[in-house]
């Protein structure tokens, strides 16, 4: 009888601290892992969520976002493709949030709270092989927003092979998104000195057709990074282009934006950017007309010619959009998912990565879903009263792209791990009492000193077992990998908090890093 009322009145406890979460217990994690990578004083956010007050500070707004699942901006559905780098909410993780809120957002014993992550300004590309920038440019007075292209000269005179491109956006208040392409046509350059200030305006493409597409940023974006052994084709004779997407409460502020590329000498594999599926060549009940007060349905398809890898999917939409989806139907008729986007947000755009590269054999029928909302419902729709709307590159038109990264298929690619860790791994300052009680049985101990590190960091595993780590910086990124290492230089290492995550067999474990 003892032992039940004990039980009882563990499971009670453990139950009232469930319903009464605290900040350094329960919600400080969750904020650190998944939002203050923007919401720092050097991100994108327009506040920053390092600190208990400032949490408290903007409870109400974090509330609202994070029950609305507006924030963090994750519009895919998980439940259909798990993709690398999610940064979601679990549904535990929202009511966690919302029952702070509602109990008065008690802060709980600090001394329990994780470690602060802190975010510096150095840059994920600190030594660029070539470094670009836009000329000094004041948004002129706008009443609606305004792409502005940018061309860059890149100086090089052979080819080279991209394998990173980092985009810092010069003014974060200002610069909603940024694309990056190469046009070797000279286009560019003539709209360019077509208009006498910096740039010529282009919505949705940079005016070239034929004009190739390298990357693209949204806030909250990590870098542009392939996988091992692939790389991005720049021709000798390209030059950089760059739009960027100003809304229109930017006039009268300046931009300098600053892009870093990373090139490869090695013999690696071309990886392709292309819209696959889109509304010129391959949409099979078009033309991408919506007239006033419908709602229309759309559908691309396309049959792959050869065995591809896919690495990435950006689809592309603008305001009458509610929804995209994509998936593959092999000869055998399996169905291979890819993306789906149920409610399009025309404001959180980009490419997405696949946790391992994707098999399209061929043959396969590759089939993009779009739906179109031209009603007065749509809380979007940029006319009132409605009005026909047509494919164009102005925001007020629509289009309908789905992007691909994508190279010829070899063997094993699917086996390349570009992210491996499930949602809850991701979690860089704690593991939920759920999953360190399964963790326990099964965890090993990694010697991880000195930490703080500076300098060199010593890594074992007593009884000399084999293992293999992973390291993850403060916004998810893999930043090394290896097997048995025993040591890591971190003196060149942004200051900050990294996760390491170790195994060896069965077992497993998780490290907390803190460079000084």
């Amino acid at each position: 009888m003892k032992q039940l009322l004990t039980v009882f009145s563990l499971f009670t406890v453990m139950g009232l601290q469930a319903q009464n979460p605290t900040w350094s217990d329960d919600v400080a994690c969750i904020v650190y892992s998944h939002c203050t990578s923007c919401h720092n004083p050097n991100g994108s956010g327009p506040f920053s969520l390092l600190t208990y007050s400032d949490a408290v500070n903007h409870a109400s707004s974090i509330q609202y976002k994070v029950k609305s699942k507006e924030m963090p901006p994750w519009p895919v559905n998980n439940a259909y493709r798990k993709f690398a780098h999610d940064r979601s909410l679990t549904d535990q993780e929202i009511s966690t949030i919302v029952q702070w809120v509602n109990n008065s957002t008690p802060q709980g014993n600090i001394a329990n709270a994780p470690a602060q992550p802190v975010y510096s300004t150095s840059l994920q590309i600190p030594f660029p092989d070539l470094k670009l920038q836009i000329p000094t440019y004041t948004i002129p007075s706008i009443t609606e927003d305004l792409y502005r292209c940018f061309v860059l000269p890149t100086g090089l005179n052979v080819q080279k092979f991209i394998t990173g491109i980092e985009i810092i956006p010069g003014n974060r208040n200002i610069v909603h998104h940024a694309q990056v392409f190469y046009d070797t046509t000279g286009k560019s350059s003539i709209l360019d000195a077509a208009d006498p200030n910096p740039g010529y305006t282009s919505a949705g493409g940079i005016g070239v057709s034929s004009a190739v597409l390298l990357g693209t940023w949204v806030p909250g974006s990590r870098p542009i990074f392939v996988p091992n052994g692939m790389g991005k084709r720049l021709p000798s004779s390209a030059k950089i282009v760059v739009q960027i997407h100003y809304p229109e409460y930017a006039s009268g502020q300046v931009d300098s934006s600053k892009f870093n590329f990373r090139f490869t000498s090695n013999t690696v594999r071309n990886v392709s950017d292309a819209a696959v599926l889109n509304h010129s060549s391959n949409m099979v009940n078009g033309p991408l007309f919506i007239p006033k007060n419908t709602v229309k349905t759309f559908r691309e398809e396309m049959i792959s010619p050869a065995n591809v890898s896919v690495i990435s999917i950006g689809p592309h939409g603008h305001l009458l959009c509610k929804s995209l989806k994509a998936f593959g139907i092999t000869p055998i008729g399996d169905t291979i998912p890819l993306i789906d986007i149920p409610e399009w947000d025309f404001h959180w755009q980009g490419f997405y990565d696949f946790k391992s590269p994707v098999k399209i054999p061929v043959g396969t029928k590759l089939v993009g879903i779009g739906v179109y909302d031209n009603t007065v419902d749509n809380p979007h729709n940029p006319h009132s009263p409605p009005q026909d709307v047509s494919l164009g590159e102005a925001t007020t038109d629509e289009m309908m792209l789905f992007y691909f990264s994508f190279l010829l298929y070899k063997n094993g690619d699917e086996n390349i791990v570009v992210d491996n860790l499930d949602h809850g791994q991701h979690h860089l300052n704690c593991v939920s009492n759920d999953q360190s009680s399964i963790a326990s049985s099964q965890a090993i101990e990694l010697l991880v000193y000195p930490n703080p590190s500076n300098k060199v960091l010593n890594l074992s595993i007593p009884n000399s077992m084999s293992y293999i780590i992973q390291v993850f910086d403060a916004m998810g990124r893999l930043v090394l990998e290896g097997n048995d290492i025993k040591t890591i230089d971190t003196e060149s290492w942004s200051k900050g908090v990294y996760s390491i995550q170790y195994s060896s067999g069965d077992k497993f474990g998780v490290k907390t890093l803190v460079v000084e």
